[in-house]
């Protein structure tokens, strides 16, 4: 049985400037559709100092044969030229003073408020700082996202989904042709009997008539509350040319629950192999 998911209209092909100010403008559009878009946070030589860091954990990782974080499974994926590489990052900026020296720019502040006066960023929470590498080739083992909800996770911990929010920076450009994420705006207001049944979590996959297309350039960053529904298409585009990196930030509030190398691996990670 599937339940009906709460929606909005599609909202308007509009992003907002980032100015470092958080209009009433954008409250509304935030609160209406459940995602937004900020153009231009971050500098292109803040992209690129990013993108070395990525290089060097990469390196670090491949050359020890590291399998995960804290519990966290780590995906890994080859190349067109048989190079291992990193599909899905966790944790990652405690392995790179740079990032985790960034996250404590003001813009982060301004970011933090937006979320609200309590929440914090799980730098050692959840699955720490993600960064999700998709590359359409066929060593990867991550080429796209089936449709799901980050809140619903806390089932697994033995509570009822939590306020968090999902801050997404984008390292290279996604557009349509390179999957991007796609939401169905509105959802975050649905039920509890919506976020579980309203569509099968990573396994649905199908365009839905009322997703809308986030696309965003190198620089960008974006919130999505963690009950809105959301995917990542296939890209279109194959080889390096289809690359499509975002770091995703959670903000959290409530009790502080940080995970360290003895942590365990979290029951919902063990069907991380079907995604693909």
């Amino acid at each position: 049985m599937r339940y009906p998911l709460a929606v909005t209209s599609p909202p308007p092909a509009a992003s907002f400037e980032w100015t470092g100010e958080y209009t009433a403008e954008m409250q509304a559009f935030l609160s209406t559709h459940g995602f937004i878009r900020f153009r231009g946070f971050a500098m292109p030589a803040e992209v690129q100092s990013l993108r070395d860091e990525l290089s060097r954990i990469e390196s670090e990782w491949v050359a020890a044969n590291r399998t995960e974080v804290n519990g966290i499974p780590l995906k890994y994926g080859v190349d067109e030229n048989g190079n291992k590489f990193v599909n899905r990052f966790a944790f990652t900026s405690l392995f790179s003073p740079w990032l985790h020296d960034w996250l404590k720019d003001p813009r982060f502040e301004v970011v933090r408020k937006i979320c609200g006066p309590d929440f914090r960023i799980g730098e050692r929470e959840k699955d720490g700082v993600v960064v999700n590498n998709f590359l359409n080739v066929p060593g990867s083992n991550y080429t796209k996202l089936g449709w799901h909800i980050d809140s619903l996770r806390d089932i697994f911990y033995g509570k009822l989904p939590q306020p968090m929010w999902n801050v997404g920076f984008y390292i290279d450009d996604s557009h349509a042709n390179k999957g991007a994420l796609r939401v169905i705006p509105g959802t975050h207001e649905q039920g509890l009997a919506g976020m579980l049944f309203g569509k099968r979590h990573f396994m649905d996959n199908e365009v839905d008539p009322r997703e809308y297309i986030v696309e965003a350039n190198a620089g960008d960053l974006t919130l999505h509350d963690g009950r809105l529904w959301h995917r990542v298409g296939k890209a279109t585009l194959t080889g390096l040319a289809s690359q499509r990196r975002t770091m995703y930030m959670p903000f959290l509030n409530g009790e502080v629950e940080e995970k360290n190398e003895k942590s365990r691996t979290p029951f919902y990670h063990k069907f991380s192999k079907l995604v693909k």
